[in-house]
């Protein structure tokens, strides 16, 4: 899933949802992050120590990258030795590849472009809804994002990278911006630019897995941001959870057409 650089801010955004209660939460119902760019920098560092187990290991050629990409059906190759080798997929069982492939790089680029924008997009999210709700924001639209991917790409294509929770990250910013009556055209000019990049780039980029990851991002921020002040919470986590569910459908049912 390759992604270009966002640079882009949203102080409206922050400032609104960063209002807190005298409880110390969010306007959104998150616990307050003392430090917003933490959660960022945890998972910058993972997807950096991936990059560099990978780098370490043969590159493209490693064996981890066909471990941890996100292959919807298993393939069976021919070596250059004429041995054949069997690598699973995620209908024979290898259902961790959905997770794994969120934080699986192989090119140096591709992992700059998507840690650049966590940088700038992570913090301002996590300021705005607390750290377990941008955590789980982040995850969740990035396993749309797989479950996209499972459905759409061609069973023996290998897909890696961030860009689906990266995209799901722009779509929450929008939605979150337009509820609190932001100036959201900058952040449309990006979000425009990311899906022109990826309409052209569609043969080498996972358009699947950016669709996946936007639509994610909106559906979650929607949950979030909308959810009736009273009872806030229990209406975030029915919304949150029947997402989940509908991932965790959408998988086994994925599998099922292709055992």
């Amino acid at each position: 899933m390759r992604q270009a650089s966002v640079g882009f801010q949203c102080p409206d955004c922050v400032a609104e949802g960063a209002r807190s209660t005298r409880s110390g939460r969010t306007a959104y119902g998150g616990s307050r992050s003392t430090n917003p760019a933490l959660t960022s920098q945890v998972l910058i560092a993972v997807n950096v120590a991936v990059w560099l187990l990978i780098t370490a290991t043969g590159g493209a050629a490693s064996v981890w990258v066909d471990r941890l990409a996100l292959l919807p059906d298993g393939a069976l190759f021919r070596l250059s030795d004429g041995s054949l080798l069997q690598i699973d997929g995620v209908a024979d069982g290898a259902y961790w590849q959905l997770l794994t492939s969120m934080f699986t790089h192989v090119q140096l680029m591709h992992i700059g472009f998507n840690m650049l924008a966590l940088w700038f997009l992570g913090p301002q999210l996590e300021a705005a809804v607390g750290r377990a709700r941008f955590l789980t924001l982040y995850l969740l639209s990035g396993m749309v994002g797989s479950v996209f991917v499972y459905w759409l790409s061609p069973e023996h294509s290998s897909t890696v990278g961030a860009s689906g929770a990266i995209f799901g990250l722009m779509g929450a910013l929008l939605v979150i911006a337009i509820k609190v009556k932001a100036d959201y055209s900058q952040i449309l000019l990006w979000l425009g630019l990311n899906v022109a990049i990826t309409v052209f780039g569609r043969g080498l980029i996972s358009w699947q897995g950016h669709l996946g990851g936007l639509i994610g991002g909106v559906l979650i921020a929607l949950v979030l941001a909308y959810s009736p002040r009273k009872r806030r919470g229990t209406w975030q986590a029915a919304g949150l959870g029947t997402l989940a569910v509908l991932v965790l459908l959408g998988v086994l049912a994925r599998t099922v057409t292709l055992v």
